[in-house]
């Protein structure tokens, strides 16, 4: 039987179940790497070249796992667009490229190329030729391609149940899952999903936001609709596919009444997060928002402190019910520069 390698990390939380039904419907077996671990980031480290931000380096991690085993491809997509008028981070682009050039003796790589800014047609015709390395069956591969299509939209509801997109693919996969207590604190957390959803990289933030008594929001829990019109407010079109979901997310949980705050989880070094953080910053004037950025350097530790204070204050101002809006910076001893 044919073995495909699936590396579990960057768009691996989103369309995991597109990948693994269409190769598995075809006859192929999906071996996709372990989750993140501090070896894997720190074998991704060693292999990537220093410019690329901290998701791309674990991702390396992934492709060095996955040489150890006997495989006949790789599957590692050139993402450059999964939405009309709209893009991925150009690193992604050239990623296959990367990997090739950083990792040798790899399997054959499976670099299809992923663009429906303009029209799907492509895409469609690429993926019935990709399904011929595996069945000469063309009526095979297009059932392959619907039932792809019908698994993810399946995993997608999931998500929009309050589940992370891990989760939501450890459910799909029929594996047990976490259970939702009664909430003290509603907050919404947004960020890159390789990087909102990676337990590593994210340095455990969601299951210590849950200790707190927090219930969480993320982007996949909204009505992408909501999402869409509230995005569609700011002058300027977000053209990056996932900077423009988190901008309408955060206008969008901004309105309700419900959130108490919202988090902002981005990584170092990526020019996306850094545009659009800033971006989310300036829309919300109503809500408690903290930004936290996280690189390879990062401590667990500092973070938990983070959200203990952030928590602790988003609770005294629910219990009194009020806000003094006094500056944190406090007043100015004098009037004037010459006076005291």
């Amino acid at each position: 039987m044919t073995r495909v390698g699936i590396p579990h990390g960057l768009f691996y939380y989103y369309y995991y179940p597109w990948w693994k039904t269409f190769f598995n419907y075809l006859g192929a077996e999906v071996v996709c790497s372990n989750p993140t671990t501090r070896l894997t980031v720190d074998q991704g480290i060693g292999a990537a070249v220093d410019e690329i931000c901290f998701p791309l380096k674990v991702y390396f991690g992934h492709v060095l796992e996955l040489k150890r085993y006997e495989l006949d491809w790789i599957f590692i997509p050139r993402m450059v667009s999964v939405e009309h008028r709209s893009y991925i981070c150009p690193k992604f682009m050239g990623l296959p490229d990367m990997i090739r050039a950083s990792i040798p003796d790899l399997p054959p790589i499976i670099d299809i190329t992923v663009d429906v800014s303009q029209s799907n047609r492509i895409l469609k015709r690429d993926l019935l030729q990709l399904g011929k390395l595996f069945t000469s069956r063309e009526s095979r591969i297009r059932e392959a391609i619907k039932r792809a299509r019908e698994e993810q939209n399946f995993c997608d509801t999931l998500a929009s149940q309050g589940y992370t997109r891990e989760e939501a693919i450890q459910l799909w996969e029929g594996k047990a899952t976490h259970s939702f207590q009664a909430p003290i604190l509603n907050l919404g957390v947004l960020g890159h999903g390789y990087s909102l959803y990676d337990a590593v990289i994210n340095m455990n933030l969601i299951n210590h936001l849950r200790n707190m008594g927090c219930r969480l929001w993320f982007p996949e829990s909204l009505d992408a609709d909501d999402v869409e019109t509230s995005a569609a407010t700011i002058p300027k079109r977000v053209f990056w596919t996932l900077g423009r979901k988190m901008v309408g997310s955060a206008i969008h949980l901004s309105q309700q009444p419900e959130i108490d705050g919202i988090i902002y989880l981005a990584c170092f070094g990526c020019g996306p997060d850094s545009l659009i953080g800033e971006i989310i910053e300036r829309q919300i004037n109503d809500k408690p928002y903290m930004l936290l950025t996280v690189d390879e350097h990062s401590g667990e530790t500092g973070m938990i402190t983070r959200l203990e204070a952030f928590c602790d204050m988003l609770l005294r101002r629910k219990n009194t019910g009020n806000e003094d809006n006094i500056s944190a910076h406090g007043q100015y001893a004098y009037c004037r520069q010459s006076t005291i």
